[in-house]
């Protein structure tokens, strides 16, 4: 167990990736920050869970800090004090499960674009995947799109009992589609085990404008308030990159991590602190803007052909 999890060749070719990742930022003048990732605040989302620990300050009573899931909230109000276009390649964390396309501790690359729409920033994130992966083909598809065509039903219209008929039809997913009542939770089902396998086959997949209700940090599209301005990218069928028309309205977005965390009562989660420092720098000025994250231990999987992410990976948790 004292060795590395993945062979020194590939960890040599790993280096050489995070090289090649910072020089495409060099030559489209962003530059790289670094953020903390230990706060007073994280995400609020119900499906983002994150992991803490104990400060145990001069003051009398411990401090609970978190682990942050994304460097999001400290890259934006950098953003707000006028940094320009920013880049943060490093380490994130994520309590879920340990598998072969997760480690609760892996690298992030995310990146924000002030006065860029979220449409410009698919492009830049198409240019970065395709030369990372050797991919020439870029598909792009509306997560309303996706439905129709994987599984022949409408995400935004049709009843829930339509969603939990056609969820019930997944191997494997009847009785859990049974027990969900949320609009939501069986879109979420019918996604990850109706659609996301047939993704990015032999090209790079864009997923587009999805629910509004699944985008706490996105615009609303203008044209459908329906949907968010959010996209994610999937290539042979694993996630990579999730990005937003970002949010800027200070109160709007209170609201929805209010919203957020009365979803996670209703769910028997723990309530989670919200990051005032972040809605205190939208309030101050937040610029139109676009970012994205992205999954860099997962790409890099894909280039290199492994199986899984302990090939790629220094030392994987168990080992760690």
């Amino acid at each position: 167990m004292w060795q590395p999890s993945a062979s020194i060749p590939n960890l040599k070719k790993r280096a050489q990736f995070l090289t090649q990742i910072r020089q495409f930022f060099d030559f489209r003048d962003a530059w790289e920050v670094d953020v903390p990732i230990l706060s007073q605040a994280t995400i609020t989302g119900v499906h983002l869970h994150s992991l803490s620990t104990q400060y145990h300050s001069s003051a009398k009573d411990d401090k609970t800090y978190y682990l942050q899931t994304s460097p999001e909230f400290a890259m934006k109000r950098l953003i707000a004090a006028g940094s320009g276009a920013i880049y943060y390649l490093g380490k994130v964390f994520r309590d879920d499960p340990q598998g072969r396309n997760h480690n609760p501790e892996f690298t992030m690359l995310e990146w924000y674009r002030p006065n860029w729409t979220y449409e410009s920033l698919m492009e830049e994130v198409a240019a970065l995947l395709s030369k990372l992966l050797s991919v020439k083909e870029v598909e792009k598809l509306t997560y309303t799109e996706a439905f129709k065509k994987y599984l022949d039903i409408n995400p935004l219209t049709d009843s829930i009992e339509t969603l939990r008929e056609r969820a019930k039809e997944l191997p494997g997913c009847e009785q859990i589609a049974q027990d969900l009542t949320a609009r939501d939770d069986l879109l979420d089902l019918l996604i990850t085990h109706g659609i996301e396998k047939q993704l990015g086959k032999d090209k790079l997949t864009f997923i587009h404008l999805y629910p509004a209700s699944q985008a706490a940090l996105a615009q609303l599209s203008q044209y459908d308030p329906r949907v968010a301005q959010r996209f994610e990218v999937y290539y042979r069928g694993i996630e990579l990159a999730n990005g937003f028309g970002e949010l800027a309205d200070a109160k709007e977005q209170r609201v929805r991590f209010e919203q957020e965390n009365q979803e996670r009562i209703e769910k028997g989660l723990p309530v989670m602190p919200i990051d005032e420092n972040l809605l205190d720098a939208l309030a101050a000025g937040f610029p139109p803007c676009s970012g994205v994250a992205v999954g860099v231990d997962r790409v890099l999987m894909l280039s290199l052909g492994a199986s899984s992410l302990n090939e790629v990976m220094p030392f994987t948790a168990e080992r760690a």
